[in-house]
């Protein structure tokens, strides 16, 4: 078993003069698809393949194999991505990803012709290519073309804005996350001895048995987030505002409204969803107080409050953690843990270390790579069930990989946290078979933590979300103390009073990287809510994960819709919703049960 990536098995980096020509030969053979669609012409340009179903196939056929490793740039691109995500402080490395990223840039100027293009064809050619069976590999993605034809600028603007997202956007988004990441204090370690820990260490003490200890990383913490505050208010600034012009541009209504269009799921699915999530603010509240009571507080710090309960505090060391999730895959279906064992031959990275990106992620690459997963594990049990997570992901990919081709290769974010959750809560349940009471009532209590964080809490961040757009678009410009009280407003409407909304907490939304990826938090909310549908369904009879298996193997090859109601679920309907927050519900019902049976409360 391997503890960290090799990124030998994708690309070998060559000199700085040799580099140079080889983005120059990739960039050139990118460009063929382009020279052949789209040629010099006197009289305008090549339009044959936008009114005639076989030409359009085939021009189909070679735009999925153009996409397949991102013409030509998928395994350069894929190393340096990963490689920047190990060591962020690295120069030379963010260079050459610069340079990549300029590159890729040109390339998909080059090649958006084509989308553009087959996207504002007239509407009786469009209903032709729908209804060919020619083009049926390719029926959902023309049809999300032709919706989103209406906000699609003409072929120089979206250059332009192409050529300025990495100025406008991206370079301030790594600025400040390289500014939190590589910053080090002194913080009290494990043992209580003082020591020097890298942002990703401390992150990993705010949830430390010890007092002492937890408050001493929360401490510094806010000292790191006071000290880049003023960066963070320019950066979310910069970046809203960007948003807004690009929005203004295509005519978006709201600012989430490109999110959902681009994740193929209606506004009103997620507007119901949202609803029906603050009607449960009453459990979120009720379950603050119950941990501050079984933990002997009167009230929860705000770093405190996913602090375990009880005997969750026992560690878990890499090995164990594998031993466990092998276990549990495996035991749902032979291929979950076939796959499994590929991740440890190289694509998992486990351990933190200074310059690392903190938390964690799963990456799928282009169709021709394989997943890789990002880990910061500390022996703690949220790392048991981030490595499940993460691996849901990494299975969900890498079955869709085998069935979907390149156009339709990728989950949208309306179905990339089912798989991740489906098989952490399996995990969960794995943990609680054999536990006595007093394990039982701190799993569950670990398991409604999850559940909140994942559900209430990611709701709140969506409307934190929707209030500092919104009051930008008002205001024009929004300073690091409003910026605080609209998240401290949100941050306490669902935790209550069992969490005290302690000096500096105020800040912390600025380490938060979802805001700046605008309005996709949703999906951590719905994806567990339907696994949890998945689950019952599994856990009444087993064969039901054949179907699962499908919805895996599903991609973008239809509406998130359309692939949930073959399996059942009818996510337009708000009482889906609440049958879900009612078992959160209950089992805070049950865990209070509990607690009081062993008289801890």
């Amino acid at each position: 078993m391997k503890t960290t990536w090799d990124l030998s098995k994708i690309y070998t980096p060559n000199t700085d003069e040799n580099f140079e020509d080889e983005l120059k030969q990739i960039e050139k053979s990118a460009n063929q698809f382009s020279d052949k669609w789209n040629p010099k012409l006197e009289n305008g340009y090549r339009d044959d393949y936008l009114n005639d179903p076989r030409v359009l196939k085939e021009a189909l056929s070679e735009y999925e194999i153009w996409a397949n490793d991102g013409g030509g740039m998928g395994d350069i691109e894929f190393y340096y991505h990963l490689a920047t995500n190990l060591d962020q402080t690295d120069s030379n490395l963010k260079a050459r990803e610069n340079k990549l990223i300029e590159v890729g840039i040109r390339i998909g100027n080059n090649i958006q012709f084509f989308a553009i293009r087959l996207a504002k064809i007239d509407e009786n050619i469009q209903k032709l290519f729908l209804e060919s069976q020619l083009l049926k590999d390719y029926t959902h993605l023309l049809s999300k073309l032709f919706e989103s034809a209406k906000h699609i600028l003409t072929e120089p603007e979206e250059k332009i804005l192409n050529l300025t997202s990495k100025v406008s956007h991206s370079n301030w988004v790594r600025m400040l996350s390289e500014q939190i990441n590589k910053s080090e204090r002194d913080v009290l370690d494990e043992k209580g001895n003082k020591a020097k820990k890298n942002f990703s260490e401390i992150m990993g003490l705010i949830d430390n048995p010890n007092k002492k200890i937890r408050d001493t990383a929360a401490s510094a913490l806010n000292d790191i987030f006071r000290t880049v505050i003023e960066i963070g208010e320019a950066e979310i600034n910069t970046v809203i505002e960007n948003k807004k012009v690009n929005d203004e541009l295509r005519n978006y209504k709201r600012p989430d409204q490109a999110r959902l269009l681009g994740d193929d799921i209606k506004i009103e699915i997620v507007d119901a969803l949202r609803k029906v999530v603050n009607e449960y603010h009453d459990v979120s509240k009720e379950y603050y107080k119950l941990k501050a009571e079984l933990l002997g507080q009167k009230t929860l710090q705000y770093h405190e409050r996913n602090l375990s309960y009880g005997k969750v505090e026992k560690e878990y060391s890499f090995e164990e953690t594998i031993e466990l999730v092998r276990k549990v895959f495996t035991n749902l279906h032979p291929e979950f843990g076939k796959l499994f064992e590929e991740y440890l031959d190289g694509r998992i990275d486990a351990f933190p270390k200074k310059g690392k990106e903190d938390g964690a992620f799963c990456t799928p690459g282009y169709k021709s790579h394989k997943s890789h997963i990002l880990l910061n594990h500390n022996n703690k049990l949220r790392n048991v069930l981030t490595l499940a997570h993460e691996l849901g992901h990494g299975i969900h990919f890498e079955m869709m990989r085998k069935t979907q081709n390149s156009l339709n290769f990728g989950a949208s974010m309306a179905t990339a946290e089912v798989a991740s959750t489906f098989m952490e809560d399996f995990v969960l349940q794995e943990l609680s078979k054999e536990a006595d009471d007093h394990l039982k009532l701190a799993l569950s209590m670990e398991k409604l933590g999850d559940d909140i964080s994942t559900i209430i809490r990611q709701i709140a961040f969506y409307d934190f979300e929707l209030d500092i757009h919104t009051e930008f678009k008002n205001k024009g410009y929004l300073s690091k103390e409003a910026i605080g009280k609209l998240f401290k407003k949100r941050m306490e409407s669902y935790m209550g009073d069992g969490v005290e909304q302690t000096e500096g907490s105020e800040n912390w939304w600025v380490y938060v990287g979802h805001f700046r990826s605008f309005f996709y938090v949703y999906s951590y909310a719905s994806g567990l809510l339907i696994s949890k549908s998945l689950q019952n369904s599994v856990k009444q009879d087993p064969a039901f994960v054949e179907k699962v298996i499908k919805f895996f193997e599903a991609g973008e090859s239809k509406s998130p819709c359309d692939i949930f109601l073959e399996l059942g679920i009818d996510i337009r309907d708000k009482e889906f919703w609440r049958k879900g927050m009612n078992e959160v519900k209950g089992l805070l019902e049950e865990t209070k049960a509990l607690a009081k049976k062993l008289e801890l409360i």
